[in-house]
């Protein structure tokens, strides 16, 4: 049974979603599902923008069928050839063998080595070209690594639609809610819309700020992704997000505590030295073990909070492995311009601490406070005055 939605004039939401896979990319988890995003135009010319993964064709196929109607397809736009978002290329090409179809010059190569033998169909486009479809005319803009390097998005200059690929997604699988305004999305959605961006995106930011540059330059009124909902107003919200993302730009003043514990007395200096951070007035603190929490939601807060605090039991004489798989994926990520605090534990050789201020002096833009604190085994009563130090030079580095 075919499940579409109506987005503007002659143009229809035609994607599916999936809420068995548990992990996107294979990677990161999403208990909330996600949503494959494909779109239909319906102008003199047919026009599909993007198909969806494997796990969704079906419901895909039977949503484009019913749109179509008794019309064929004349042309499918591949602004992205990610196989969440292209693996269903030969299956339209089945049922619609007269589909041309869109794409640059670097998705064609991608379509050959994904096996997909489409030469005699491809139409190749680069930055600044235009199609007309009817009514309808759209230009096509480049935005390479936003996240690999085929990607363009396309523009239609006749009602303000922008295609955006995977810029402007969100995890989460849509529950019949479409647009941004059916959901409360500044409290429901945001850290997933944050997530998705920094593990997938977070890595080029300057490819994106170059994008937000171009976008500047046309106006804007709906922006179609391919994950998440579809925004229809409001836009300044999410772009200003970006922006700040995309800038490395922390959203918020606060206090992230990752902490690495085997037995609990980590756990407990870092329980100490939050309590203290309260008391003195900085309420905006979040505390997550680095063993129990998937790195991707601490990649997500790291890029919304202005200070991290790091606290590590020393292991096998080096950083404890979680942690040091987090601070890997900081860097992975380019990560920059967050103030670091360092607290460091171990029995006979406390050298964590140590180990951390290299890893981090090697990112760009990064300020680690001076107060580190080394730990023998557990916090004691000697320790509450370098704790109670600590906690006021962050407070006093926000100001």
């Amino acid at each position: 049974m075919y499940c579409v939605r109506k987005i503007v004039d002659d143009l229809y939401w035609v994607g599916g979603n999936d809420r068995r896979l548990s992990l996107f990319e294979n990677i990161h988890p999403i208990p909330k599902g996600v949503s494959y995003n494909s779109y239909l135009l319906l102008d003199e010319k047919t026009v599909l923008f993007d198909t969806v993964d494997w796990s969704v064709c079906r419901q895909f196929l039977e949503n484009v069928k019913e749109v179509l109607g008794n019309r064929s397809l004349d042309y499918m736009v591949i602004n992205h050839m990610e196989p969440d978002h292209a693996a269903c290329i030969e299956e339209v090409i089945l049922r619609y063998p007269n589909v041309k179809i869109i794409c640059t010059e670097k998705a064609f190569m991608f379509m050959n080595q994904f096996g997909f033998n489409v030469d005699d169909k491809v139409i190749k486009v680069k930055e600044g070209d235009t199609m007309s479809f009817g009514k309808h005319k759209v230009v096509f803009i480049a935005a390479p690594m936003v996240h690999w390097p085929e990607v363009m998005v396309t523009y239609d200059t006749t009602n303000g639609v922008l295609f955006s690929a995977d810029a402007f997604g969100t995890f989460g699988a849509l529950d019949g809610k479409l647009f941004n305004d059916e959901v409360d999305f500044k409290r429901n959605c945001i850290d997933e819309a944050r997530r998705y961006y920094t593990n997938i995106v977070g890595k080029y930011g300057p490819h994106v700020q170059a994008l937000l540059k171009k976008a500047g330059k046309v106006d804007i009124k709906v922006i179609c992704p391919l994950h998440g909902p579809v925004w229809r107003n409001d836009l300044g919200y999410f772009l200003d997000k970006y922006d700040k993302w995309s800038r490395y730009e922390p959203e918020e003043k606060g206090v992230m505590i990752v902490y690495a514990s085997m037995y609990g007395n980590t756990e407990s200096a870092a329980n100490y030295l939050a309590a203290r951070l309260v008391e003195k007035g900085m309420t905006n603190v979040a505390m997550y073990d680095v063993s129990q929490t998937h790195v991707s939601y601490l990649i997500s807060d790291t890029f919304k909070y202005s200070h991290v605090i790091l606290a590590s039991v020393t292991y096998n004489l080096n950083i404890y492995p979680p942690m040091l798989g987090y601070i890997m994926d900081m860097k992975a990520l380019n990560l920059q311009k967050r103030t670091f605090a360092l607290i460091e534990n171990g029995s006979w050789a406390p050298q964590s601490g140590k180990l951390m201020a290299e890893l981090l002096d090697g990112m760009k833009e990064m300020t680690i406070l001076d107060n580190e604190i080394s730990l023998n085994s557990s916090m004691k009563e000697d320790d509450a005055d370098s704790m109670n130090a600590l906690a006021d030079s962050i407070i006093e580095s926000m100001k």
